[in-house]
């Protein structure tokens, strides 16, 4: 049986990015393929958070071109879901899981228009997705960290997306948390495409697909493995690799020193 060609959700060529004159990008390739699970590592300060938002269209490059679908991202972007590394929410204001999610089908010209109901069956289906439909009525501080950020995640699927990008979602996970939100975004990957900032690959060793280096320059590796030669080309500096297999547990990049700089 023949097999469909891949399609690219995003691409960039030759992007370059500065922040006050201090370069963070420069000259960066990327194609990110339908389907993929990518996950973005690099040393802080390395640019993984400025690549995905330049991705989003939320920040403009000095140089280089950025596709989002084949256009411009910001014609495309509300075809991505995206959960931002933090999210500025007081979880003790009364609102209740259910009313988050709706949250994210607010739209200029309906904000204070009543929800319908089909607002409510997809609300309804993102939640039912990640597994948080039973604890719907309960407010954002009766959850635990890995359910807040599950509902979350249900926010950025309630609009249907195409791809889901999300920048370090377990930041404040604990380790069965994490496990438990990388089984669902598996599942997901089934039918959507995923980009996931990380620090930390100890969950992510059964799940991705693709890994990406980034620190200044970017290196691209299209196989679940992260080689210790990928990794020095990618931090410029020694790293050392705790675990085995294909993925390691955890990536320990020197801390700072001329070659981090």
């Amino acid at each position: 049986m023949k097999r469909e060609p891949t399609r690219e959700v995003a691409s960039l060529s030759g992007v370059t990015f500065a922040y006050n004159g201090h370069q963070v990008l420069e000259g960066v390739d990327l194609d990110l393929e339908e389907r993929d699970f990518a996950a973005i590592i690099g040393p802080n300060g390395g640019g993984k958070t400025t690549l995905m938002k330049i991705l989003l269209g939320l920040l403009r490059p000095q140089r280089g071109q950025v596709l989002l679908f084949g256009e411009p991202p910001q014609r495309t972007a509300h075809r991505v879901g995206y959960v931002p590394q933090d999210i500025h929410a007081n979880k003790h204001f009364p609102i209740s899981a259910l009313d988050v999610v709706l949250m994210g089908l607010l739209r200029p010209g309906r904000l204070f228009r009543r929800y319908s109901r089909d607002d409510h069956r997809a609300a309804e289906e993102a939640l039912d997705q990640m597994e948080m439909w039973p604890e719907r009525h309960k407010r954002m501080e009766e959850l635990s960290g890995g359910q807040r950020q599950r509902v979350f995640i249900a926010r950025a699927l309630v609009s249907n997306p195409q791809a889901l990008f999300l920048d370090e979602p377990t930041a404040s996970v604990d380790a069965m948390g994490q496990t438990d939100l990388y089984s669902h975004l598996k599942r997901l990957n089934e039918r959507i495409t995923i980009l996931v900032v990380t620090h930390d690959l100890m969950v992510l060793s059964s799940y991705v697909k693709s890994v990406i280096c980034v620190n200044r320059s970017l290196i691209h590796h299209h196989a679940p493995e992260v080689t210790p030669d990928m990794l020095r080309l990618g931090y410029r500096c020694p790293v050392e690799l705790l675990g085995h297999g294909h993925l390691p547990h955890r990536v320990l990049p020197c801390h700072g020193g001329p070659c981090c700089e």
